[in-house]
């Protein structure tokens, strides 16, 4: 039997304020072909899963906190309790904008990495509205930080 722990999993740190720690896939000892999935924690007031899209399909599990879900041309509140459906290659994104920790399981299928994460730490994540389509009106800007060296 394989178990993966999170407390035994310190996960990545992303320049969008984040920490990922993957539970399936990845740097995980669980590995499967179907799916990949992880936690995440978001920090407080901006802390973000950009501005992208991937080839998989996935699920977005809200476990505490509350923000905001952009999903193509949809902007909507999410808060703890609630899941979000991502179709593939339509992008995507999630900012806390609480004043607490958001965290979130995510799912996905099939497994496999996913160019974002790559991209985001060596900063160069695709611009929204410059290089790939522009998030809903009103929303949180994408966070396009450079990792620190």
């Amino acid at each position: 039997m394989i178990i993966a722990d999170l407390k035994e999993i310190a996960g990545r740190v992303y320049p969008a304020k984040r920490r990922t720690q993957n539970l399936v896939g990845g740097m995980s000892p669980i590995q499967a072909t179907a799916f990949a999935m992880g936690n995440v924690t978001l920090e407080p007031n901006g802390g973000q899963v950009p501005w992208h899209n991937q080839d998989q399909e996935e699920v977005y599990f809200i476990v505490e906190g509350n923000g905001e879900m952009c999903l193509g041309e949809e902007r909507r509140p999410i808060s703890a309790g609630q899941a979000a459906f991502i179709p593939p290659h339509v992008f995507h994104q999630l900012t806390n904008t609480g004043d607490t920790p958001m965290r979130m399981i995510y799912v996905y299928g099939p497994a496999g990495d996913v160019a974002h994460w790559k991209q985001e730490l060596t900063g160069t994540l695709p611009k929204a509205g410059v290089d790939v389509p522009a998030l809903p009106e009103g929303s949180w800007p994408q966070c396009t930080d450079k990792p620190k060296e």
